[in-house]
Order: structure tokens, then sequence, then C-alpha cells
């Protein structure tokens, strides 16, 4: 059996460089004769290697000193309330940019901790664009504004960063983190669910600024303080070791591809030459977010004849292009086309269009 070309959303492809790796190190890794989820995380070896992925994360992405580093567990969506119980009081405003699904959803969860307010969304259009800056109701005296910086199910990606002034940036980066160069100092937060860019679900990486964890707006349990990860090196619980393990050997692949420079060059080709084949087909594949917002990770399109999405899915994994069904929220067709998915990957899934195009036009 030969592997496929993965376009899943996540959790999604993976390097597989990586993968080939991890699999050489499963029953004894770095000389511990014992797999890297069999040791102790508080052991040497362990500790050791936790120190050189944060090392090679803070080199990735140029990140200050004044910024903590913490490997969470929980999933982004955990995280969605989290956050605010961290840095916000109850009742405090805290203003959220709304330009799909995701960052809905961290609105609703943050209205139990805070007074969430929708301060701009693009619901109105279908979240096929980003509020316009112009129209952002900000609170000054916001405890934080937050972000989607990619919506994964329909695809739009905010590709300038706002500057809200003296109100930390809060940002869900789960879906873009790592595929570009990024100016980690015009954010107070950053949260990014790892299995997209990062490596397996179930691991959490968070950016903090330090100042931010100093907030205490709530009596917390330690293990929902921020401020307690931070102080154990993540290491308050036994953490998701096998997680932390597998984002080390990305970061180290970043780094032997070029680094993000390299990585949003690749990237741009892929893109490129993905909607290049769905506007250059005459209407038979139309994308409908606004080419501003268009997101390099998640690319949605549809068919002229909605009949044919599913015929379109199901020949596409005969050919061995999979997981290419648009979420169910939304349906239509998802190419997820994250930093692990080759050029060749997407060239083929190109291909396979215009094949199917010729056979069903």
């Amino acid at each position: 059996m030969s592997r496929a070309w993965n376009f899943s959303a996540g959790p999604a492809a993976m390097p597989e460089d990586v993968l080939k790796r991890a699999q050489q190190e499963l029953l004894e890794w770095d000389g511990a004769r014992a797999s890297v989820m069999e040791v102790s995380h508080r052991g040497k070896a362990f500790m050791e290697m936790a120190a050189r992925v944060e090392a090679d994360l803070r080199e990735l992405l140029g990140i200050p000193s004044n910024y903590k580093v913490l490997f969470l567990q929980g999933g982004a969506t955990q995280h969605f309330a989290q956050v605010p119980m961290n840095i916000a009081a109850d009742g405090q405003r805290a203003d959220y940019i709304v330009n799909g699904h995701w960052g809905e959803k961290a609105a609703s969860e943050a209205a139990l901790y805070a007074s969430a307010y929708v301060a701009a969304t693009s619901k109105d259009d279908g979240y096929r664009s980003i509020p316009d800056r112009a129209g952002w109701d900000l609170d000054p005296e916001a405890a934080y504004v937050h972000i989607t910086t990619n919506e994964t199910i329909h695809g739009v990606e905010m590709h300038d960063i706002p500057d809200t002034g003296g109100v930390p940036l809060v940002a869900d980066m789960s879906s873009d983190i790592l595929s570009h160069p990024l100016d980690v100092s015009k954010f107070g937060l950053i949260y990014a669910g790892a299995q997209k860019n990062i490596g397996p679900s179930g691991l959490v990486v968070m950016i903090v600024r330090e100042d931010l964890l100093q907030r205490h707006p709530r009596p917390l349990p330690r293990i929902f303080r921020y401020a307690e990860y931070a102080a154990a090196d993540s290491m308050l619980n036994t953490p998701n070791t096998w997680g932390w393990y597998l984002a080390g050997l990305t970061f180290q692949w970043l780094k032997g591809q070029g680094g993000l420079a390299a990585m949003e060059r690749r990237n741009r080709i892929k893109e490129e030459s993905l909607y290049a084949a769905i506007d250059g087909s005459g209407g038979y594949y139309r994308n409908e977010v606004d080419p501003s917002a268009r997101s390099r990770m998640n690319v949605v399109f549809n068919l002229h004849d909605a009949a044919l999405e599913p015929v379109f899915v199901a020949e596409a994994t005969e050919a061995g292009l999979l997981a290419l069904k648009g979420h169910r929220a939304l349906g239509g067709i998802r190419a997820s086309i994250y930093n692990a998915v080759p050029i060749e990957g997407v060239r083929a899934l190109c291909d396979f269009m215009a094949e199917f195009r010729r056979t069903h036009g």
C-alpha cells in the first residue's frame, strides 16, 4: 500500500520525514532503551528534549524573550474558555472579530467568563471576507481583542495583523501558524491546536506575553491557570509527551526546509496553483471568498452542479487524493494544503480537477 496525498483539515498530513523518524525511534528513543512515551517527563532526557523543542520554536518564530512558550492540552476549543478565564475579569468586555465558524465558537465560550462583544463580523456575507477594519467597534478598555487568523471551514484568512493599540491582541492561529514568518511582538497571546501545522492532535502550543500571566481576574484551580504552567515549564501535570516530541521533530524539519520564509514561498506556489485551477475553469469550479481574504491553508470550492460533488470526492479518493469533502457545516469541497502537503500533491489535485472537468463536463 502506498501513501496517498492527504488534504485533511485536521488531524492533517504530517511531514513524511517526521513520520519516518518517529517510526525509527518508536521503540528506542535517544538511548533511553524505551519509547519517548514510556519515559518520565521529569527525567533528564525528556527535559533536555523539551528545552530543545522550545528553543527551535523560538528560533523559527523569532519569539521575544518576554514571552513564555507553553505546551498544553485540551485542543484550541478548550482555550476558547480558558483564555478569558485567565486574562479577563467577570463582566469585563472582550472584543471578538468574527470571520467564521471558529471565531463564533470562541466568542460563545468566552461569554461564560467575560462580556464577549462581537466588535465586527462578516456573517452577513456568509463569512466570505474579513470585516472592514474601519468598522471595527473596539473598546480601548477591553481585556483583549480576539481574532481567528485562518478559518478552516470557510477558507478565509486574515493576511494583515491589526494594530489594537494598548489592548492585547489574542489570536487563535491553529491552522496557519508556522506557514509564514510572523511578528510575535504584535500579539499578547497566540494559541494553536497542533493537528494542522505542528504535530498530532491533543497538543496546544501557546505563546503568551509575560505581563498577561500576572493577571488574576478570578479564583481558578491551578490546572486552569496559565501562570502555573509557565512556572512549571508546562509540566504542571503529565503532558502529552508524544505530541511534544513530534512537534519537536516538525520544528527540526521546518528548519531543514529553510525556515518559515521558505515555507511561505512554497505555500504561495501551492495556493496560486490551486486557485488558478479554480478560477481558470470557466465557472466549472468556483470559490466565493473575497480574493483578498482567500486562505493559503484551506481552499474551499464548489462545482457548478452540486450533484457532482460527491462524485468528485469519491473519484478523487480512488485517485489517491484524500479528505476533500467539505465541512458538514458548509458542504462543497475543501483542500487543506498545510505545510506538510507538498507541491507535487497540489499539482496532482489540479491535474485531477482538469481531468474530472473533461470527463464530467
